[in-house]
């Protein structure tokens, strides 16, 4: 038999997909079999499962920290904006529909079914499964029909905890006002609460802790100090982009176009980390650093619309002028897409059926198909010869002249393309920085200090560092024993 709980916010970006990151660790060190589920997310910061799908980055973090496959039954539903108002709908791993938000609320009760299907299968596999949220729950103009929080709280039978950011201030308003709002048979599942990002001396909260659990009549499971080596961990929230990557002084200069539907940046977090880069997101409005040595064209959700904002912000004018300056540029997924002479879309699916100009800097043409590739891939980079790992997960084919220098060959397969003066490279290969060799030999041709950093094992010593601090700060005993049977 299972157990489950279940973490729900006060907000969106007030911790909960690292507690749950930190609970999985936790738990699965203490020998228990822990599996991760959240029933509905929302982000374009995708990961490629071993059984062929896609999830949350967030959730497939959480397996790892439960030392457990990734699976597409950890988020059943996913849904990745493409327009303001629409967005691509994942049912348990594979594109289902493109979906404007107002459809999609009216028909989300039929995605029901698949979402506790997906549940049952991971709770059959687990000792513990800690469930994840969206948002909040307070959000009660999204209650009818929800399938996120209370909605999928009360169809699964699961307790929940609620979890509240101190650091953004407000934090006992937003609790109390929580628990106030809610149905009362909502208002039933929550158990207890969980104080957040705390700075400072804990012992000043009593008074607001004593305060709250009076209030809301449940317990405080925790006050949990700021966690500082979450920068270690790839992040999945848009949110934390513009924290993640900043005009850090001095290094190999590297340039990152912050897109509207930038997707997969988590791309960028091995770079982050070496002492001897510093990368900088060019928000909208700023013009390409000149001094910069190298530019990511990071992935995005809508390759066509986001070749537009790239135009209309000038960056085509400074990648030439860049390239003419002897600067190098990296063009991912997506970006790889746009670096190309033409974008082809004969079936309209980034909107009206068409095709645009790219930016002409490599010469290979890309045609958008319906069916997705999503898979994990190792491969050998070209220029270098080191090996590099990394997954796929896009809609097209592109090929042409400069896929003749393939940047990357995956078996007998050559993948991406580099320009004949070996400044312009793509790839379709997501998180390939990942590699050390790889990430250390691209940064030495480009003249930058490599510093022998073991991304991937930094990333563990994270997760292991987390969870001991959980372990320190939360009554880990009294968390498992609000757990239900399901």
């Amino acid at each position: 038999m299972a157990w489950a709980i279940m973490l729900m916010g006060t907000g969106s970006d007030v911790g909960k997909s690292l507690i749950a990151a930190g609970l999985c660790r936790a738990f699965a060190n203490r020998g228990m079999k822990v599996m991760p589920f959240k029933p509905q997310n929302m982000s374009n910061n995708a990961a490629v499962t071993e059984d062929g799908g896609e999830i949350g980055r967030a959730q497939a973090l959480q397996a790892r920290a439960a030392r457990v496959p990734a699976s597409v039954h950890m988020n059943p539903v996913l849904l990745k904006p493409e327009t303001a108002t629409g967005a691509q709908v994942i049912v348990q791993g594979q594109r289902a529909a493109s979906m404007t938000a107002r459809d999609y609320f009216k028909n989300r009760p039929q995605f029901m079914p698949a979402i506790l299907d997906s549940f049952h299968r991971v709770a059959t596999e687990a000792d513990l499964v800690i469930v994840e949220g969206a948002g909040s729950p307070g959000e009660i103009n999204l209650r009818n029909g929800d399938l996120a929080n209370m909605g999928f709280a009360h169809a699964a039978g699961l307790p929940a905890l609620l979890v509240g950011d101190i650091h953004r201030g407000g934090v006992i308003a937003s609790i109390i006002g929580t628990f106030r709002i809610l149905p009362p048979e909502d208002r039933a599942r929550l158990k207890g609460f969980i104080i957040n990002k705390f700075h400072g001396d804990p012992d000043l909260f009593s008074e607001g802790k004593a305060f709250l659990e009076r209030e809301t009549q449940t317990p405080c499971l925790g006050i949990v100090p700021y966690f500082a080596e979450a920068s270690r961990l790839p992040a999945e929230d848009a949110v934390a982009l513009e924290d993640a990557l900043s005009s850090a002084a001095g290094g190999c200069k590297v340039a990152v176009l912050r897109l509207p539907r930038i997707a997969n940046f988590d791309d960028l977090d091995p770079l982050r980390q070496e002492p001897g880069v510093s990368v900088r997101l060019v928000q909208p409005g700023e013009a390409i650093p000149a001094d910069t040595r190298l530019v990511v064209i990071p992935g995005s959700k809508s390759t066509m619309a986001d070749l537009a904002a790239l135009r209309r912000e000038g960056w085509d004018i400074d990648l030439a002028a860049h390239i003419r300056r002897g600067g190098h540029v990296l063009g991912l997924c997506g970006g790889y897409q746009m670096l190309g002479r033409m974008v082809h879309d004969p079936e309209g699916l980034e909107g009206p059926a068409g095709s645009v100009a790219g930016l002409g800097q490599l010469d290979v043409d890309t045609t958008l198909l319906p069916e997705k590739t999503l898979t994990r891939v190792t491969g050998r980079h070209v220029a270098s010869g080191t090996q590099l790992d990394g997954y796929e997960i896009h809609l097209g084919h592109t090929d042409g002249a400069d896929g003749a220098r393939p940047f990357a060959m995956i078996g007998n397969r050559g993948d991406g393309a580099v320009s004949a003066n070996g400044r312009v490279a793509g790839t379709y290969l997501h998180g390939c920085f990942g590699s050390d060799q790889f990430r250390s030999a691209f940064l030495a041709a480009l003249g930058a200090e490599t510093s022998g950093l073991a991304y991937e094992h930094e990333v563990d010593a994270a997760l292991d560092a987390l969870a001991q601090h959980l372990e320190t700060h939360l009554d880990m005993s009294r968390i498992l024993a609000l757990a239900e049977p399901v």
